[in-house]
């Protein structure tokens, strides 16, 4: 596990809702797509678009993006699916125990809990597992631990 955790914050509720939606139109900057961006898109698409079923379309949604700003989703790069299920998990749970109201105060709050970690999936699969290409291209579960 890394020790260092250091993570971009948002000053404003609209700053995650414009990476949403740039992340749902595929208008957003690659180098827009960061870690911090990954799970405050995540906390949005679950706390304020119902209409949309996270777990049928997340993996179609980050594919396209990627594809959009010229990335390539393979056995190698691009999209993960049991990383991006792991956080989806974690962040479920995070919001069904926070406090917090406004979205940049939850999401910022999620950035600098241990579910916001980088290497929080490490908890429950080994570097191995989680890294392989079955686990980069559909659902894997973990083998140290379940998760929440």
């Amino acid at each position: 596990m890394t020790t260092d955790h250091k993570p971009r914050l948002f000053a404003r509720d609209s700053e995650i809702r414009a990476l949403g939606e740039g992340l749902m139109a595929c208008t957003l900057p690659r180098e827009a797509w960061t870690h911090e961006a990954h799970l405050g898109a995540c906390l949005w698409l679950l706390s304020e678009r119902p209409d949309i079923d996270i777990d049928a379309e997340i993996g179609g949604i980050i594919r396209r993006f990627n594809e959009s700003v010229g990335g390539i989703n393979d056995d190698t790069q691009g999209y993960h699916d049991s990383i991006t299920r792991a956080y989806i998990a974690g962040v479920r749970l995070y919001l069904s125990d926070t406090a917090e109201t406004g979205l940049a105060a939850r999401v910022n709050a999620l950035l600098l809990s241990d579910v916001g970690r980088r290497d929080w999936p490490l908890r429950f699969y080994s570097r191995e597992l989680l890294f392989s290409v079955a686990a980069r291209r559909g659902f894997v579960e973990p083998d140290l631990a379940p998760l929440p």
